[in-house]
C-alpha cells in the first residue's frame, strides 16, 4: 500500500515531532521557582529613588518566571473575586505606608478568569513575576514587582 509518503515528506515528520518534543520538554524545564520576599530585596538608602540598575542581576532573572511567594493580601473593600491585589510582606504595615520599602510589595493581577478572595492570614501567590514600575501622581514609585496570579492558597 502506497500513503503518499515520500521519503520528504516522512524527513518532514520526524523533524517535526522532534521538534515538538523539544519544545515541550523546554516548557517542563521551566520549573516553579519558590521565592521569598528577601529574594527580592535590593540596595536603596530610604527615600532615595528607585533606578532599574539597583536591582541584582538574580532579580533580573526572576523577570517572566513563574514563581510562588507568601505573603498578605492587603486590605480592601472587596471580600471575594478580587482581581487585583498588593501582596505584602507582612501584615504589620504596608507597602504605601510610612517606613515600607519598595521591594516589600507585588502588585497581583489575576489572570483572566480567576480571582481570589480576602484574608488576614498568610497566602501563597502562584503566577509570573514582573519587573514593572508603578510610579505615583508625585512622580514616585509605588511599586515596581508586578505578577500575573495563577493561584492564591
Amino acid at each position: 500500500m502506497n500513503y503518499g509518503w515520500t521519503k520528504t515528506s516522512i524527513y518532514f515528520a520526524v523533524v517535526l515531532v522532534a521538534f515538538c518534543s523539544h519544545n515541550a520538554q523546554a516548557a517542563d524545564d521551566v520549573k516553579l521557582q519558590d521565592l521569598t520576599f528577601d529574594d527580592i530585596k535590593f540596595e536603596i538608602e530610604k527615600g532615595a529613588p528607585f533606578k532599574r540598575e539597583m536591582l541584582t542581576e538574580k532579580i533580573e532573572k526572576l523577570a517572566d518566571s513563574p514563581v510562588k511567594i507568601r505573603g498578605y493580601i492587603l486590605p480592601s473593600f472587596q471580600q471575594k473575586g478580587i482581581k487585583q491585589f498588593v501582596l505584602v510582606r507582612d501584615n504589620m504595615e504596608c507597602c504605601f505606608g510610612p517606613g515600607a520599602a519598595l521591594y516589600d510589595c507585588i502588585l497581583v493581577e489575576m489572570a483572566p478568569g480567576k480571582s481570589a478572595s480576602f484574608t488576614v492570614r498568610p497566602v501563597s501567590v502562584e503566577g509570573k513575576f514582573e519587573i514593572s514600575e508603578f510610579i505615583g501622581p508625585d512622580g514616585k514609585h509605588l511599586a515596581i514587582y508586578r505578577m500575573v496570579g495563577e493561584e492564591v492558597k
